[in-house]
C-alpha cells in the first residue's frame, strides 16, 4: 500500500504564501495522476488541484485559479501545491491523493492551513 504524508501547513496572513508537501512511501505511485484536496468545516471536499505525471494536464478549482500551482517530483516522490495570494477562505485542511486508477485510491492525514484576515 502507499502512504501519503502532508507537510507545509500553518498560520498565514491574507496575502502570503504557503508550499505543501507530499511524501509518498511504500509503493510509488507518482507515476500516476494526482491531486490536493481541502476540506473546510461546513464545506463540501473541494479538489484543488491535479496533476498527471508529467503536468502536462492539470486541473485547477476557479476557486485557486491563478494563486495555486501543483507540482511533483516524481524522482523523489513527492508533489507540492504553491499556495500564493492566500484568502481567509482558503482556511482547510489539505489532503494529498493518488490515483492509480479510476479512482482516488490512497490518501494523507491532511495539514491544516489557516489564514487569518
Amino acid at each position: 500500500q502507499v502512504q501519503l504524508v502532508e507537510s507545509g501547513g500553518g498560520l498565514v496572513q491574507a496575502g502570503g504564501s504557503l508550499r505543501l508537501s507530499c511524501a509518498a512511501s511504500g509503493r510509488t505511485f507518482m507515476s500516476y495522476y494526482m491531486g490536493w484536496f481541502r476540506q473546510a468545516p461546513g464545506k463540501e471536499r473541494e479538489y484543488v488541484a491535479g496533476s498527471s505525471w508529467s503536468g502536462g494536464s492539470t486541473y485547477y478549482a476557479d476557486s485557486v485559479k491563478g494563486r495555486f500551482t501543483i507540482s511533483r517530483d516524481n524522482a523523489k516522490n513527492t508533489a507540492y501545491l504553491q499556495m500564493n495570494s492566500l484568502k481567509p477562505e482558503d482556511t482547510a485542511t489539505y489532503y494529498c491523493a493518488v490515483r492509480p486508477g479510476a479512482v482516488w485510491d490512497y490518501w494523507g492525514q491532511g495539514t491544516q492551513v489557516t489564514v487569518s484576515s
